[in-house]
């Protein structure tokens, strides 16, 4: 049974109120929707046009289409939406450029408030170097005045941003919103999972809607897993498969470097040596502005610093968003055997690397839900804003919690913790370790910062109450989104 639409209520709501100003003003309200391939950006929008019950049309730009294919698919759909009054309205002949096709569109829009989609849009700037310029001067001109909604979609977070740049010609007319995976509250929402499970669902799906609607209701994680590995053809496979195609084509050095994180690989050394050939590891001058591009201008991936009262190094690098963590790192080997008919042996390969990459994969959750738990008040530690880890250049030891009133470098430490996502509880050992690793941080001040302790099994009777500030399991992890 297909998942139905879940979450985004306060999304929904955000364009809905900018379509009650277009209904109350008469005039027009641009707004740039950007984010990540699969998270549900063309859903929301089709979601928000179904229940606005107003005339829209909605086109999809095609990668890689001419410039006169664009138009001419773009007024085809045109003539099919409930935009014009009348489909012979819209002349039969597409335009042979964007300045002529908006003006057909704007000849077309009713009285009344109405929609206009434009999905995939750096594509269409793509094509077409004055397609900026000639949506600018149509905005301006032709829509700015009347009652339109005009939604900008677009995957590739750089070109998204550009477009609203200070340089470029669409500056300072659309509000932006940064539209997000679901989170672990809505995906366990959406599969009716109770919140351990609900967690690694999330880190699987990595919270996008394409692989959720696959997933059985109530399913467990590795029984979803189990029987998607029979199926070659899985949204768990092609999602993060497409993505990986989509931002790398070609298997060059960023792709080499993209893998080698999402291999393991998290330190600039390690990296370098993974992604180099065989005349040696990959240079620093190189590697270096590879991981900025990556970090920066494509986002996926990480880089975290050690949080304390002290700037420190290294920087540790991840994959951000954990569904293709999971892919790289488990999924593609195990789509190779299932491709090959050995589903057993795919799933055996996911089986032996799942509670490794659960238990690193889960941190930067735990860290985000600390974060909104924080701030919204009923926490040991009111003043926290970040929540980060600390370690040294020889990785001993490695706290994987710092609670702190700022970054990259602290004022106060407020606590430091550990993550501790397997089947046993956190016990005395885990404990002494706690406080003898937390001890090195620069800032830590015995009986002024405090412990804290994120374990999936809760903790062991040797660990006696009010040795650790806070003990948090896997509810109130899921809790920290619905607060």
């Amino acid at each position: 049974m297909p998942t139905p639409f879940v979450g985004r209520e306060a999304e929904l709501a955000l364009l809905d109120k900018r379509l009650g100003r277009v209904a109350d003003d008469g005039a027009g309200v641009a707004v740039a929707i950007r984010g990540r391939r699969q998270v549900g950006k063309s859903r929301l929008v089709q979601e928000f046009c179904d229940r606005a019950r107003r005339p829209y049309v909605f086109f999809t730009a095609t990668k890689g289409a001419s410039p006169v294919e664009g138009i001419a698919d773009f007024m085809a759909e045109l003539r099919e939406s409930s935009l014009p009054a009348d489909q012979e309205f819209v002349p039969k002949t597409a335009p042979t450029n964007w300045p002529d096709a908006l003006r057909t569109l704007a000849a077309v829009l009713p009285a009344s408030p109405s929609i206009v989609v434009l999905d995939e849009l750096p594509w269409l700037a793509e094509q077409d170097p004055v397609f900026d310029g000639a949506l600018q001067t149509a905005w301006d001109r032709l829509f700015s005045h009347r009652p339109v909604l005009l939604l900008l979609l677009g995957s590739d977070l750089h070109m998204m941003e550009r477009f609203t740049a200070y340089d470029r010609p669409f500056y300072g007319r659309a509000d932006s919103l940064v539209l997000g995976p679901l989170n672990p509250a809505e995906t366990g929402d959406a599969l009716g999972l109770e919140a351990s499970d609900a967690v690694d669902a999330h880190l699987v799906s990595g919270g996008l809607p394409g692989i959720l609607r696959a997933w059985p209701h109530a399913t467990p994680a590795l029984d979803f897993i189990k029987a998607e590995c029979a199926d070659p053809a899985s949204p768990l496979f092609g999602v993060p498969e497409a993505a990986l195609m989509a931002e790398f084509p070609a298997p060059d050095q960023a792709r080499r470097v993209l893998e080698a994180v999402g291999s393991g690989d998290r330190t600039h050394a390690n990296i370098a040596a993974t992604a180099g050939s065989q005349s040696g590891a990959l240079p620093s001058g190189i590697l270096s502005p590879l991981l900025r591009r990556l970090t920066d201008e494509k986002r996926v991936l990480t880089a975290d610093s050690p949080l304390s009262t002290s700037s420190g190094k290294p920087a540790l690098h991840h994959v951000a968003d954990s569904n293709l963590r999971f892919y790289l790192a488990a999924m593609r080997s195990a789509q190779q055997l299932s491709r090959r008919g050995r589903p057993e042996a795919a799933y055996r390969v996911v089986e032996r690397r799942w509670a490794a990459w659960r238990g690193r994969a889960v941190e930067p959750l735990v860290r985000e839900a600390l974060e909104l738990a924080a701030a919204d008040g009923e926490f040991p530690w009111p003043d926290t804003e970040v929540v980060g880890g600390w370690w040294n250049r020889k990785f001993q030891p490695e706290i994987d919690l710092i609670g702190a009133d700022r970054s990259p470098v602290a004022g106060t430490l407020f606590f430091a913790g550990s993550v501790k996502w397997l089947a046993s509880p956190f016990d005395r050992h885990d404990l002494a370790t706690l406080v003898q690793g937390a001890a090195q941080v620069p800032g830590f001040t015995p009986g002024f910062t405090g412990l804290a302790v994120v374990s999936l099994s809760g903790t062991a009777e040797s660990v006696a109450d009010g040795e650790v500030g806070l003990v948090w399991g896997p509810q109130d992890v899921v809790s920290a989104w619905r607060r």
